[in-house]
């Protein structure tokens, strides 16, 4: 386990003011020994829960491209088939999970490929799990397509604490499965829109486990085949009417 680069400042912020809480107690109060002892309490406390939110686990992930990973701990609080206008323009299976402040906030790509779109979209703050979350917090915009041609929108959403979204991917990256691709501080949730025909192995409600969890299964692209034949006897029959006309 160790502790994700953008906890750096954060945790420096909190041992600062630890320190001067516990400095002023020390120097106005020093026979209020109750009281420096909840004081001391709760400085360990308030450490203990900044320390773990930005923890980074690190395990083995296993890729698939017929796979769609989860981006981010949480849980399931959306299943549903809707239309995606800003980018894909279609119909599409949209998945939300959920960041609780005790999750793990790192940020994950579900399938590899190539970042088709990115955008970043200043917005409002309302509670992550607010339906209209998706279209009016902000949050960033990504698609990533695979090597079939498949591709897969996916949107961080900041909530009401959530006022900081960090992304590490532009237009034209080639990233890879379950790789780093942002962090959101302190609670958010996380849409991805896959297309229709996608099986979901997933519930509503189900805890779920960024780079490890399964979301999905990507069915297999439809090829359409051309028939040369039949335009060739098109052609032809139009040939033949032409110069008996003539």
């Amino acid at each position: 386990m160790t502790i994700h680069k953008e906890g750096y400042t954060s945790i420096a912020l909190c041992v600062l003011f630890i320190f001067v809480v516990n400095a002023i107690i020390q120097f106005y109060y020093p026979d209020a020994h109750t009281l420096r002892w909840i004081v001391y309490i709760l400085s360990f406390a308030l450490f203990i829960i900044i320390l773990q939110f930005f923890r980074s686990p690190h395990f083995h992930i296993n890729t698939d491209e017929t796979q769609v990973l989860c981006p981010a701990d949480g849980k399931v609080v959306v299943i549903e088939e809707t239309d995606e206008p800003e980018f894909l323009k279609d119909r599409r299976i949209q998945l939300s999970v959920f960041m609780s402040p005790i999750n793990v906030h790192v940020n994950r790509n579900p399938i590899a490929g190539v970042v088709k779109y990115f955008r970043y979209h200043p917005g409002k703050y309302l509670v992550a799990w607010h339906p209209k979350s998706s279209t009016e917090n902000e949050r960033t915009t990504i698609v990533i397509e695979n090597s079939k041609g498949v591709s897969v929108l996916f949107r961080q959403i900041a909530g009401a604490m959530a006022r900081r979204i960090v992304w590490y991917v532009k237009e034209g990256d080639k990233v890879d499965q379950g790789a780093q691709f942002g962090f959101i501080k302190f609670g958010s949730r996380v849409d991805v829109f896959l297309p229709l025909g996608t099986k979901i192995n997933v519930g509503l409600g189900e805890v779920v486990k960024g780079g490890r969890t399964v979301l999905a299964t990507l069915a297999e692209p439809v090829k359409v085949k051309a028939e040369p034949a039949v335009v060739e006897e098109a052609v032809v029959s139009k040939a033949k009417t032409a110069k008996k006309k003539a």
